[in-house]
């Protein structure tokens, strides 16, 4: 078989190098496609150099544009390409806008297609995460689902049963391949830190770091919550220049972007996680690390009902509030069913068998 694994942004690194690795071990032949939706060093180099993964056969170098014009570029950019080689399957994963272009493109073109992190939902249509995904999954042929509840949304929407496959979580499967190298980084030294004597917060979704107010709002709280325990931001592009702007206080470090095997450092020594990202969600859930997300919805539920995640949104005192408890009081260890590192061999068993390719899905529900 031929596939295609496709890659455009940072997580989609970590995501498509188990399933790129399972099906080359199991013979297939795979060519690695990268949008260049991120495509500088500190986004991109680093992540491929430290996972080992492969340099990619093609390289479309659609770089960063607006919704529309960057999806429109990775689409004009990979339909040649596909109608080249031909491949009998293209995997797609996550939600960028890389990930929805290549998936309109196989669609029309006639080969398989193959969502992994499929059935996640928000139910936030502000969010554009949410769009790709929803819209990714209706053009499927195979739903690799991460957890329970994400093959509930996709029953609940009428998708077949012999689409939709509960895989895990390839996010989990990198993380657990690379956790010994991660823990014997020496990021703490280099930044001056111990073990479980700080916060790690992120940012960077548009409807905190764009809006000045909102901004405002989560950096408040943030040093608020410092004065009980130092926070480390690294400081992702789209929110570095705000931050620039907006007079943190001493006990707010911000650092530069870390690269992979640095950050889970950062992320597995931390006392309490702040973010506002999907990824980091799963993976504290996994560390045992206790996490506050800083929207008012997630599309990773599980990470609340079977993890260390709590939802805390963009209210100052509640962040606060909710910070102070957690760091008096940090939640039990828990994970979901199947994030055990198999998640990528999985999908490659499926996807090698050609259990669930009877053709494009005929969903009869969508309302949901």
């Amino acid at each position: 078989m031929r596939i295609i694994c496709v890659a455009g942004a940072r997580p989609n690194y970590m995501k498509v190098k188990p399933v790129m690795d399972a099906l080359e071990a199991a013979g297939a032949q795979v060519v690695l496609v990268h949008t260049g939706q991120h495509y500088d060093a500190a986004m991109n180099d680093v992540f491929f150099a430290e996972l080992g993964i492969r340099r990619p056969d093609h390289f479309l170098q659609v770089g960063s544009a607006s919704q529309a014009v960057q999806t429109g570029r990775v689409m004009a950019a990979f339909e040649p390409l596909a109608a080249e080689l031909r491949p009998d399957v293209v995997v797609v994963v996550g939600d960028v806008n890389s990930t929805l272009g290549c998936a309109l493109v196989t669609a029309k073109a006639g080969a398989l297609l193959a969502h992994v992190e499929a059935g996640l939902r928000s139910r936030d249509w502000d969010m554009p995460e949410e769009v790709n995904r929803v819209v990714t999954d209706r053009l499927s042929d195979y739903l690799f689902a991460p957890s329970a509840d994400a093959v509930d949304n996709l029953r609940a929407e009428g998708y077949r049963p012999d689409q939709i496959h509960l895989a895990g979580n390839v996010m989990v499967d990198t993380l657990l391949a690379n956790l010994d190298r991660a823990l014997a980084s020496d990021v703490l030294t280099r930044l001056g830190l111990s073990r479980g004597g700080y916060a790690l917060v992120t940012l960077h979704r548009p409807a905190n770091v764009d809006d000045p107010g909102a901004l405002a709002t989560l950096l408040s709280a943030l040093d608020e919550v410092a004065q009980a325990c130092p926070i480390v931001l690294p400081a992702h592009p789209r929110a570095a220049g705000q931050l620039r702007e907006y007079g943190l206080s001493e006990r707010v470090r911000v650092i530069p972007p870390a690269g992979y095997l640095d950050f889970v450092a950062l992320q597995a020594s931390a006392r309490l996680v702040l973010t506002d990202s999907g990824g980091v969600q799963e993976e504290t859930t996994v560390l045992g690390v206790p996490c506050l997300t800083l929207r008012d919805n997630t599309e990773r539920p599980v990470t609340l009902t079977e993890g260390t995640n709590q939802l805390v949104g963009r209210d100052r005192e509640r962040i606060v509030k909710t910070a102070l408890s957690v760091l008096d009081a940090p939640p039990p260890r828990r994970c979901p069913a199947l994030w055990d590192g198999q998640a990528g061999r999985r999908i490659a068993a499926t996807l090698l068998s050609g259990g669930g390719a009877a053709g494009h899905p005929r969903p009869t529900d969508l309302s949901s």
